[in-house]
């Protein structure tokens, strides 16, 4: 080597430097592999399957390069010294070791795992064409380093062939699908976020109370029951005894034609073809509530509490607004529960839910203990008030409007810049 011209050591010393860029980009490119992405691509991309074979072994994979890298980088090293002292004599070993360290530094490892960090694909996957025949080149040798250095690590009580876990939690699945950006749409997203937030939310969150439950009265005269199909806004009716507690089946009115004829009522008939009430525990998830619902090929739901009384009722509409939000088959309701006002307040039914009124307004009022803006003030307040009163709660205030029948109907929601 000693004879060699330094044209040619100053050759090879370039490329030993270039070649530990190489093994300096491909550790870091493969260690930054989005294995998700990763777990897609290999489908049509034969790179992408070269990658994840190497990154089945993880530790296989460092050795191969570390060894590589190690290899390179010792070799340039001495030929950098070589070189040195044939230029100054004995004080070119000093040059060689600062000249060759920034140089390592510069060129050979932080620029190279710069670029791969920030294009990790553009730099494992033509890599992973070359690291795959050095794998099976130089496998004695990385086989041989690997047993000793898992043989130290399994000393510490590590287990140097356990597979990192790639499964996401629902928290960590609904952080990616909140940082997706534009690629996923907003609509979407939202979808996406509702549908993991399923299994937090319970059927007693979203049913109708039961004092709101529209049905037909079987105690109720022919003339009645007529008159209240033909005003129902809805396909399927539930069909009770004096009242919700009492239920004796669910109606669809699209049967209508084998009890009604023109204004005559057959009870019988109507009763018949009424389908059995399907009763749901108040806290069934939604998530699971949409599945029953599917296996069941039900699309309404009686809610009951733990002693078997009536809370209410859930549909599969229920469900499914809370994934896509609210549809606008009710066009006859002309009292929401969310009323505007010119000065920047609202109006807000008593007994809207308070999910709701937080959907609405964007606002984040408790939703873990009563159902309700009527349950949630008289919670506040400890105790009935005697007239309109004002309440500040979760940084809102609200002034009592209307109280009837030891139930507050309708609450202001005072604007913004009076709350101070």
């Amino acid at each position: 080597m000693n004879e060699a011209p330094l044209s040619l050591l100053a050759g090879i010393l370039v490329v030993l430097i270039l070649v530990s860029a190489f093994f300096s980009s491909s550790e870091t490119a493969m260690m930054s592999l989005n294995r998700y992405r990763l777990k897609h691509l290999r489908k049509t991309k034969r790179s992408a399957r070269l990658a994840t074979r190497l990154l089945e072994r993880p530790d296989r994979l460092i050795g191969l390069i570390l060894i590589g890298n190690n290899l390179v980088n010792i070799l340039a090293s001495a030929i950098a010294t070589v070189i040195a002292l044939r230029l100054y004599g004995d004080a070119g070993i000093a040059i060689a070791t600062v000249l060759l360290t920034i140089v390592i530094l510069v060129f050979a490892e932080v620029t190279p795992k710069t670029i791969a960090a920030l294009h990790p694909e553009k730099v494992a996957f033509p890599a992973s064409f070359v690291l795959s025949p050095l794998m099976s080149l130089l496998y004695p040798a990385v086989w041989t380093i690997n047993k000793i250095s898992n043989g130290i690590i399994s000393m510490f009580g590590v287990d140097p062939s356990a597979q990192p876990d790639d499964a996401l939690s629902s928290e960590e699945l609904r952080t990616i699908v909140g940082e997706a950006g534009p690629m996923i749409p907003p609509r979407h997203k939202r979808m996406l976020l509702n549908i993991l937030d399923l299994e937090e939310v319970t059927v007693d969150d979203i049913m109708v109370p039961r004092n709101e439950v529209y049905g037909i009265d079987l105690d109720d005269s022919d003339e009645e029951i007529v008159e209240t199909i033909k005003n129902s806004e809805h396909t399927r009716l539930v069909l009770y005894r004096e009242d919700i507690t009492h239920i004796q089946g669910i109606l669809h009115l699209r049967r209508s034609s084998q009890f009604l004829k023109g204004d005559t009522l057959d009870r019988e008939a109507m009763i018949r073809v009424a389908a059995e009430p399907y009763f749901v525990p108040e806290s069934t998830p939604l998530n699971t509530q949409l599945l029953n619902f599917q296996r069941q090929k039900r699309r309404i739901g009686i809610v009951v509490d733990e002693y078997g009384s009536v809370m209410g009722l859930v549909t599969l509409e229920d469900i499914l607004e809370e994934i896509v939000g609210e549809f606008t088959s009710n066009l006859r309701d002309e009292s929401p529960d969310v009323i505007k006002q010119p000065d920047g307040g609202h109006i807000l039914d008593g007994a809207a839910s308070i999910r709701d009124i937080n959907k609405s307004l964007n606002w984040n009022l408790p939703v873990d203990g009563p159902r309700t803006l009527n349950g949630l003030i008289l919670e506040h307040l400890e105790a009935l008030p005697d007239g309109n009163a004002c309440v500040r709660m979760d940084g809102h205030a609200f002034e009592i409007l209307k109280i009837e029948g030891k139930v507050i109907q309708s609450v202001r929601a005072l604007p913004e810049q009076t709350r101070r």
